[in-house]
């Protein structure tokens, strides 16, 4: 008889092409006079921080890679890509043209 167990899995993701894995990065809010804003009230986040890269896009047959890397910190579209939550936890993932800069 076959049991079933409990593993904790942490899935990886892999972007394809010359898309890019972001965690949005919350701005945090400073509230006068205690109130409160409803998640569904908030503006949608604009930056993020990449945490994979796919291996870049085909031109001419030649792979050319991408401009940003895994820890960069970017700013991009406020509508852009595909929101995905694995694990309770909310990625993003978009195109590299998307990205519209790298924050130093």
């Amino acid at each position: 008889m076959a049991t079933a167990t409990q593993s904790k899995t942490k899935f990886k993701v892999f972007p394809l092409a010359d898309r890019v894995a972001i965690r949005p990065i919350e701005e945090t809010e400073q509230m006068k006079g205690g109130l409160y804003i409803p998640d569904t009230a908030k503006e949608k986040p604009i930056q993020g921080e990449i945490i994979a890269v796919g291996p870049g896009r085909r031109e001419k047959g030649e792979l050319v890679p991408l401009e940003v890397k895994v820890g960069d910190r970017v700013v991009y579209g406020k509508y852009s890509g595909t929101q995905v939550e694995l694990e309770g936890e909310e990625i993003i993932l978009i195109k590299e043209s998307d990205v519209i800069a790298k924050l130093g």
